[in-house]
């Protein structure tokens, strides 16, 4: 048993607790909060700074780990992906080396959940043996070609079927942006998740020629497709955003997570908000700014009481994968926002998105979320020095 104390204690659920104290068995399981005034100071770990669950990272693409640096930045989306294509080759050997010291580099940075994006089986092997808990989402895409679609989903069920089966993890099968996925590709994964309730993630509004291919049928996605001998002639826009195609054709009875949101508007919120209140929402603000120089308008979330998440996406679009690093920027280029906002999507609201709630997420008796020590930290302030240590 172990009794850890720290100038502020944040369970999340509660207001924060000054000078408080958690109890924890042997196993890392919360068996109590409370102060230090109700303890014998000599039986104390004492930490300076503050202490948070453990953070849950809801979107990150480990299978492209060895491609750090590989990207330039600030190219916006279309030539991004193009660069993925055609630069995501490499030996076995190193796709596993880099994928291990991603995973590694996630714990050490106070990581105990990831919701991780998988196209192939590469990440398994790691996942199987990890400290953290993994949500795999198994992606697939059959670029709008409803004649691809049957083969499009047998190959990546195939994918699916090697997910290794545990008590601490979950999977399932998820579409991977609206400009990428048709009608009867969505109507596959709905069927194979029907009897797993759980959470899908896809990617959502993230560039302008996004956009414009809903609305108007035209913009760099066609060039995109056309150069990959793709032909998006029997595409029919439906002049609306492209989350509306989202919502047209996904499951409202599952937990469903949107991803990046760039370009999403106050009414497109509302209209997802309305249209399941299982909704949840990822922000994923260095690769924003690594892909697109720019974020998502917080502020229309903010308005219409979002549950946000936090996710770094992959080491190619980003420079770590660090949720503490991802609050940083959240809260540098937002400054209406606070600490216990942002505290809050890191730990809480991931953990329920993904499903990982009952054990995950806050500092609750009975929960076993991990503790992470955030340095350089008072009640009132929150900086670039802020440094996290991994107490549990």
């Amino acid at each position: 048993m172990r009794k850890i104390t720290a100038d502020f204690i944040y369970t999340i659920d509660t207001p924060p607790i000054p000078n408080g104290v958690v109890t924890l068995a042997d196993d890392g399981t919360i068996l109590s909060v409370s102060t230090r005034a109700e303890h014998d100071e000599t039986t104390l770990e004492k930490h300076e700074g503050i202490i948070v669950p453990g953070f849950v990272n809801t979107h990150c693409h480990l299978e492209l780990s060895h491609m750090k640096g590989l990207v330039e930045t600030g190219t916006s989306l279309i030539p991004f992906i193009t660069n993925v294509v055609q630069r995501r080759g490499a030996s076995a050997e190193i796709i596993q080396a880099a994928i291990a010291r991603a995973d590694q580099e996630m714990y050490d940075g106070g990581i105990v959940a990831v919701g991780d994006i998988c196209n192939v089986p590469d990440t398994f092997a790691t996942k199987a043996s990890s400290k953290m808990r993994y949500y795999s989402f198994v992606e697939m895409f059959d670029f709008l070609q409803t004649q691809n679609a049957d083969a499009t989903f047998e190959q990546y069920k195939a994918v699916y079927d090697q997910v290794p089966t545990s008590a601490k993890d979950r999977h399932s099968a998820v579409p991977h942006a609206p400009y990428s996925v048709s009608k009867r590709l969505f109507s596959k994964i709905n069927d194979l998740n029907e009897t797993n309730s759980g959470t899908i993630s896809i990617h959502n509004q993230e560039t302008p020629a996004e956009q414009a291919l809903f609305l108007e049928g035209n913009g760099g996605f066609v060039d995109f497709y056309a150069g990959f001998g793709i032909s998006l002639a029997g595409f029919e826009h439906n002049k609306k955003p492209s989350i509306y195609y989202a919502l047209e054709n996904m499951d409202p009875s599952q937990r469903t997570l949107f991803v990046h949101n760039t370009l999403t508007s106050a009414a497109d919120i509302r209209a997802a908000q309305a249209w399941s209140p299982n909704v949840y929402w990822a922000t994923c603000a260095n690769a924003n700014l690594y892909i697109e120089n720019r974020l998502p308008n917080y502020q229309h979330f903010w308005d219409c009481d979002a549950r946000m998440t936090i996710g770094t996406d992959s080491l190619t679009s980003n420079w770590q994968l660090s949720i503490l690093d991802e609050m940083k920027i959240i809260l540098r280029y937002q400054s209406y926002l606070d600490f216990d906002t942002v505290i809050k999507w890191a730990t809480l609201n991931g953990a329920q998105a993904l499903g990982f709630d009952a054990e995950l997420g806050s500092i609750t008796v009975g929960k076993k979320p991990g503790l992470n020590l955030l340095s350089n930290k008072t009640a009132n302030a929150f900086g670039s020095d802020t440094t996290v240590k991994k107490l549990a």
